[in-house]
């Protein structure tokens, strides 16, 4: 599979079979992340991979999601990242910055469980301030949303998108 066939092929799964992602194939897919374009090159996410009953569990107990299917998820990667200062930041724009270096990761990440055969969905409706408790996340660092990730179990239509023409021009608006 190519990377124009991973783009088109993938769809926000909601629905995951019951059987484990192998720690292997996980790694693969954070390794994507790792090698995505950051400002600076600062790097400024980290992955916190949730698999074991018990942690999810302790979401369930918490009401962290509003979204059931979210909690039978075989995987939940949380997408942290942080405030980082460069010679040239401008401190009202890193929250921002983090925020975006963190989805380009974030959409390679997903590129490649596309790749290797994994669903995928991003969750940002949740309640990221008891995440960050549960998981012992420090308070300066943002998390943002979550991926759910696992084989999926459904095969959802593919939603109409734009027509290029409709959100592109050259030169002006």
């Amino acid at each position: 599979m190519d990377v124009k066939e991973a783009i088109e092929k993938r769809k926000s799964i909601r629905k995951f079979k019951e059987k484990e992602v192998p720690d292997k194939v996980i790694k693969e897919a954070v390794d994507a992340a790792r090698r995505a374009p950051s400002g600076h090159n600062l790097q400024p996410w980290h992955f916190i991979v949730v698999k074991k009953e018990e942690t999810i569990q302790k979401f369930r107990e918490q009401n962290v999601f509003n979204r059931e299917w979210v909690y039978d998820s075989p995987v939940i990667i949380v997408c942290c990242t942080e405030e980082v200062y460069s010679p040239n930041s401008i401190k009202k724009h890193e929250t921002e910055m983090a925020i975006i270096n963190l989805s380009l990761a974030s959409e390679s990440l997903v590129l490649r469980a596309t790749e290797l055969g994994l669903g995928t969905c991003f969750v940002a409706w949740c309640d990221k301030e008891k995440i960050k408790k549960i998981l012992g996340i420090p308070e300066s660092i943002i998390v943002p949303y979550v991926i759910a990730i696992g084989y999926p179990d459904e095969e959802p239509v593919l939603k109409e998108r734009k027509n290029l023409n409709e959100i592109m021009s050259f030169e002006k608006w």
